[in-house]
This record gives C-alpha cells, structure tokens and sequence, in this order.
C-alpha cells in the first residue's frame, strides 16, 4: 500500500513538473523581451526542462531541477509591469475617468466613434455628465463573437434624463496587436474599461463585426444601480491612476465585474462565470434578468438584437428600437 501512495505521489508531483515547465514555456515564448528570438529561447527553455524530466537521477533531483528553472521563469514575470504609455490602437487610446460632484458625475473620455466599417472609423471621446439620481436600472449585453461558451458582456445603465452609458472590460491592444486566447493567460494585454455610447460599442459589434449580442433587462432595483455604478467609476479611476494586466482567467471582462462588489454581494461561485457564454442562463435561473414568465428559450430568442440593431444603424433613437420586443420592466412594486 505504501509503495502504491509513494507512486501516485511522484506521478502528481511529475505532472505538476510538467505544467510548470509548459507555462514557463510560454511565459517566454509571449513575454520575454527578445522579439523574434523569444521563440528560440523558449525552445531552449523546454529542451533544458525535457533534459532534466528524463535523465536526472534521483527523483527529487529531477523535480528540483524543474522547479528551479521555473521558479527563475516565475520570478522575472512577476517582475513585468503593465504601462499607460505605448503605441495603443485608435479604439483604446484614451482611458475613461470621472469627476464626482454630489449627485453629478462627469465622465471624461467617452468613446462615441463614428463607424464606416470595422477597421475605418473616425475616433471621437466625448465629456458627459449625468446624475446619479436619474439612475433607474442596468441592462446587460452579452456578445458572442464565436463558441457559444465563451462570451463577453457589455453593463448599459439607464437613466430617467440622458441616453444609457456602456461599460465594457476590454483588453488594451497596442497598433498590430491582435488578441490571443493563450497569449491572455499571459502579460501580453493590459486592461481597460471602456465607458462608451451604446451607438458605438454594441452597434460597431452587430452592424460591423456580424457579432451576435442578446440584450437583458436586469431587475436590480435603481438604488442597488446606483451602487454598481458608483463601482465602476471606482474601477475607472482606479484603473487610471494605476494599470492593471489582464488575464483571460483571472482579470477577464466577468471576473473583474464580479471583484467589484464587496465580498458579501457578489454572486456565488458558478462555473459559469468563468464559462461566461451560459451567464445569461445563470442570471436566468437567479432571477436578476427580467423574464416576464418566458421560458429561458424564448427569452433568448427574443432578446437577440442584430436585426434591429442593423436596422437601427445611426439613428438617434438607436437605443430604444433596439429595445423593441424585449419584455417590460415590471412595475414598481411588482414581484419580477
């Protein structure tokens, strides 16, 4: 019996080794500072890895080789820092932030572009003040751009006297830099938030990238809305005083809004929320989306607005007709 416990201990151990010596292949391969020859040393990283997996003798020995060359990967990563100064691409130029006065807030940097296609569009960051006593609700919009699990969501909030403003957790890309799913789990993108026109960051998504965005009307109630934007100017200002690195697992556009809300209100762990195209249905099942009784099949299906968002296109009443089918809010008062 002890001999079985001793080998299923080393074969843990070794596959640890393994994963280890995997990721440290890769946090050179996409961060080291070599250009084209991060491949080279990468290659080499793994050959010296492979070497002491096979050939060094004892077992401890062969482990703490691994170990160390890891660590030494571990260490110079941990020492990179993420920058608000580089080439960044037209979209991701500016950093939102915000003045608090009382009950209004200004917000600096808003992205309104105006959008001929995907790629040849005419940046535009405007200032908006807003009151946050005019908050009367959130809206979420969830964009596929792929696999129906993996999705990325976009917070709209409402207000009584001022068209929605957007929130969406992006990666900051620099000009030539195209987003990786690996190269996330890595230092290669630093994170912004964009606080946007719905005009731009959903239209340039349905109209322009043919994305598939469903649109949900949340039933947090306006003083709880008010809260959550009060989080996200947190963020926003946090963010630009201070950057922050993204990362596709840990820091990604659901787990960042999840980390916003004190400890006590945040939404109990789901595997969803990392698997982040079944949100909706999460969200579904805890009653925080308005359903007006519809099955969450139907909800869905309704909820899709590509048609209208195209059909909208640049009229200035773009967020109501797209909008339109989607079930009422409930009354106040009314049990959702």
């Amino acid at each position: 019996m002890m001999r079985v416990i001793r080998w299923v201990g080393e074969l843990l151990l070794l596959l640890t080794a393994i994963i280890a010596a995997a990721w440290a292949f890769g946090a050179v391969w996409f961060d080291a500072p070599f250009g084209n020859a991060n491949e080279v040393v990468a290659g080499l990283l793994a050959i010296a890895s492979a070497i002491a997996l096979v050939f060094v003798r004892p077992f401890w020995r062969k482990v703490g080789a691994v170990t160390l060359l890891f660590a030494g990967v571990l260490i110079w990563w941990l020492t990179l820092s993420p920058t608000n100064d580089s080439d960044w691409q037209a979209d991701v130029a500016q950093k939102g932030w915000a003045d608090i006065q009382g009950d209004e807030v200004t917000l600096h940097n808003v992205r309104n572009c105006d959008y001929r296609t995907e790629t040849d569009y005419t940046p535009r960051w405007e200032t908006r003040t807003v009151r946050l006593s005019q908050i009367t609700g959130i809206d979420l919009a969830i964009d596929y751009w792929g696999s129906p699990w993996i999705a990325h969501p976009i917070v709209s909030f409402q207000f009584a006297d001022a068209p929605p403003l957007c929130f969406s957790i992006e990666t900051r890309k620099t000009v030539g830099q195209t987003y990786s799913t690996i190269g996330g789990l890595y230092r290669q993108f630093e994170l912004i938030y964009i606080v946007a026109d719905e005009r731009d960051v959903i239209r340039v998504r349905t109209n322009y990238r043919k994305e598939d965005i469903y649109l949900y009307r949340t039933t947090i109630s306006p003083a709880h809305a008010r809260e959550r934007f009060l989080e996200y100017i947190h963020s926003l200002n946090a963010l630009r005083n201070k950057p922050r690195w993204y990362n596709a697992i840990t820091t990604n556009c659901t787990t960042s809004i999840r980390t916003q809300h004190p400890p006590h209100e945040r939404v109990p762990w789901d595997w969803r929320i990392l698997v982040n195209g079944k949100g909706d249905e999460l969200l579904y099942e805890r009653h925080l989306i308005v359903t007006a009784g519809l099955p969450f099949a139907e909800l869905k299906t309704r909820s899709l607005i590509d048609t209208r968002a195209r059909a909208a296109n640049d009229s200035p009443d773009f967020s109501q007709l797209i909008r339109e089918g989607l079930p009422p809010l409930p009354e106040a008062g009314v049990a959702h």
